[in-house]
């Protein structure tokens, strides 16, 4: 990077436990064994509050985790693609995922990643350990996010949402998009029980976290924790469109 060129600032807002806003200029690569020729951050992790990890990731020409990720009995996976075109293999099945390329992996499915782009690939990267629930069992699950119809989010019809996995119980979270046009909003301010882990793909807003308003934009990275106040007003001229996981269909633990 060289030497700094201004005073030292961050536009990122750690509150360990309750919210963050990380920025992409200000992160760190990290060594995460079993992934070659790839650039990785950790992004949300329990380090900041969160029960699930996410890691933004770009594979350079020939990257891939040959080890595979993940596997173990009750740790479930996610990968969506932001940018150039990978090979995903689980459970002895392969998938070409272009922008907007998905994969799940349920417990016990090692999920492997190659870039089959002759540049980079980037990559949106999350794992969870699963809440298993009493005759249920997820399953592997791919698509591609551009083939979904979006859907009115709330009976409004300036904002809009993709659900990505299946509705179903035997799936303990979910991945979804929702997208604000221009001047949107959400229809009041959350509190709830569910986290969140959000990747901005496009636009800029105005973003409410424990009743603070902080602006956003593309590339950023947002954690909301449980029961904290979160809301959006898309700003600029293109939609503010983000992906992000829910944790669902299952009771709070006591």
């Amino acid at each position: 990077m060289g030497y700094p060129k201004d005073l030292l600032s961050s536009r990122s807002i750690i509150k360990h436990g309750l919210y963050a806003l990380i920025a992409p200029e200000g992160l760190v690569n990290n060594v995460v064994p079993g992934f070659e020729n790839c650039t990785m951050s950790i992004l949300g992790s329990p380090k900041l509050g969160a029960s699930f990890v996410d890691y933004i990731i770009t594979m350079h020409e020939g990257g891939k985790n040959s080890e595979g990720f993940c596997g173990q009995e009750d740790v479930e996976s996610f990968v969506y693609v932001l940018g150039g075109k990978v090979k995903a293999t689980a459970d002895g099945q392969e998938y070409i995922l272009k922008e907007s390329g998905y994969l799940y992996c349920p417990p016990g499915v090692k999920m492997y990643l190659e870039n089959v782009e002759s540049g980079d690939s980037r990559l949106f990267l999350y794992k969870q350990k699963y809440k298993p629930l009493e005759g249920r069992k997820p399953w592997v699950v791919s698509g591609h996010s551009n083939d979904i119809e979006y859907r009115d989010y709330d009976e409004m019809h300036n904002v809009h949402i993709k659900d990505l996995l299946p509705m179903e119980l035997d799936f303990d979270m979910n991945f979804h998009i929702l997208s604000f046009d221009p001047a949107a909003s959400h229809p009041f301010i959350e509190t709830h029980v569910q986290e969140h882990g959000a990747y901005l793909l496009s636009g800029e807003g105005m973003y409410n976290l424990d009743n603070e308003w902080i602006p956003v934009k593309k590339g950023d990275y947002i954690f909301m924790g449980p029961y904290v106040h979160q809301a959006a007003y898309a700003v600029g001229r293109e939609p503010l469109t983000y992906v992000y996981s829910k944790d669902c269909n299952r009771d709070a633990s006591l």
